[in-house]
């Protein structure tokens, strides 16, 4: 359960075409129900493989967790495995695995996810697992110290231990964002991980993982009216709880550049991280800018890429995110990341130079009719293509349906990505991708610096 780790696993077979209009414009089948407690409950119906995947959604995230304990959020994701009253600890893994499944969790800013697939016997007692950790857990103090310490071992490996250490997605976040909410580390400091209490443990699961907090996502072996019997079975006595008020966490556009130099004791090569502000979710530009991004930074055919690696022959790389989910599975403020090695007889101005001189290219001249075309099918085949296996399915739907408020989304995507025309392009890369607008990152190796320091 790396935070950095890709949100969804390849957990279930391909389920192939399921019910589809045409095979350029499949919808995704989604039906909705609200339980009497507040659980919104998605069930995606394909009986193309004796299959299902399970995703709840929970509406907290780093951005949610409490001040002066950073890290939380993602501590608590590790403690929901470590098992309740009725299900000791072990018991959810062997349930699932036990009958050829598989199971994750992960935690973003906006969301926390809980993952699984198996054969669709195997259904009722994954939810009945998912019903039983809603309810309550096993909070004792032997549990919390051990997932303390499983924290912060994954701090030591994936950051510490690590060349570059996350500084494209923890880092520059730190940097241009200015709320406590957006911009604090959340796999959180020791400190505030070893001083998170058992009440604290309490608090987050009543305050954050009541059903009314939730969505339980279903995708394939099942029908809508199967689905919805099974989840009033399991988790319709489960009572709703008061959730705390959100704090305003919204920001707007920088206006300022910030730029920064950082040491890196286990690179080979520096490297550099520029993150733009993205666009509200739900703005008109966020398709736009979907569509931007690829543009520059999908792949090998994209302008960075080609700019940059092939003919400027100044990066080793070039590769993008957002934040740590997906242009369309974000709630509050979220980057637009370019990471690139760079190699180190360049410097990062030269780098910055060529990423500006393609930005410039596409605000000025546009794109053409035919390179729009072919990003655009790169997306559309790309996010089918993440809807095919059941797991990655009921995830999407789950996410879209907690953030978003309608997993119909899923079914809206193609059509805004369709409708992105040069002009579009263009005013993404002239509100957004702007020098005010920026935050970078130079991260050289310690030994580049050396000499620089002694002086």
């Amino acid at each position: 359960m790396m935070l950095q780790r890709m949100l969804l696993l390849a957990g279930c077979v391909l389920a192939g075409t399921a019910a589809a209009a045409t095979a350029d414009q499949w919808r995704v089948p989604v039906a909705v129900e609200k339980l009497d407690n507040g659980l919104t409950v998605v069930v995606s119906e394909d009986h193309s493989a004796p299959v299902v995947g399970i995703s709840v959604v929970y509406r907290v995230g780093m951005r949610l967790e409490p001040r002066n304990r950073t890290g939380f959020a993602h501590l608590f994701e590790h403690l929901m495995f470590q098992g309740t009253p009725q299900a000791r600890k072990g018991v959810f893994d062997s349930v699932i695995t036990g009958g050829g499944g598989r199971n994750n969790g992960s935690t973003r800013a906006d969301f926390t996810n809980y993952i699984e697939t198996a054969p669709v016997s195997a259904l009722e007692p994954m939810l009945w697992l998912e019903a039983d950790r809603m309810r309550t857990l096993d909070f004792n103090p032997e549990t919390l110290k051990n997932q303390q310490d499983v924290v912060k071992e994954e701090i030591r490996n994936n950051v510490q231990n690590q060349p570059y250490g996350g500084f494209m997605w923890i880092d520059i976040g730190q940097h241009a964002f200015s709320k406590w909410e957006n911009n604090h580390d959340g796999y959180g400091s020791f400190h505030d991980l070893e001083n998170a209490s058992l009440d604290d443990v309490r608090a987050f699961h009543r305050d954050y993982y009541g059903p009314n907090n939730a969505v339980l996502a279903i995708a394939g072996d099942v029908t809508p009216a199967q689905g919805f019997a099974l989840a009033r079975r399991y988790f319709g006595d489960i009572p709703a709880r008061p959730t705390p008020p959100r704090p305003d966490y919204r920001e707007g556009l920088n206006t300022r550049e910030v730029r920064l130099q950082q040491s890196d004791a286990l690179a080979q090569v520096p490297a550099l991280a520029v993150g733009w502000k993205m666009p509200d979710r739900g703005s008109r530009d966020q398709a736009p800018m979907a569509v931007l991004g690829a543009l520059l930074a999908n792949g090998e055919a994209s302008r960075l890429h080609q700019g940059l690696v092939k003919e400027r022959q100044l990066a080793l790389n070039v590769d993008s995110l957002y934040g740590l989910t997906s242009a369309w599975e974000y709630d509050g403020p979220t980057l637009f990341v370019v990471f690139a090695m760079y190699k180190p007889d360049h410097d990062a101005d030269a780098v910055l130079s060529g990423i500006d001189a393609e930005i410039a290219r596409v605000a000025s001249e546009g794109v053409d009719a035919a390179t729009l075309a072919r990003v655009k099918t790169q997306l559309l085949a790309q996010w089918y293509d993440g809807l095919e296996m059941f797991l990655d399915r009921a995830d999407a739907l789950a996410k879209l349906q907690a953030l978003w408020g309608d997993a119909q989304v899923v079914n809206r995507i193609p059509g805004w990505i369709e409708a992105v025309d040069a002009a579009d392009v263009q005013r993404a890369a002239r509100t957004y991708l702007t020098t005010a607008n920026r935050t970078v990152i130079d991260r050289k190796p310690a030994a580049m610096l050396a000499p620089a320091e002694q002086k």
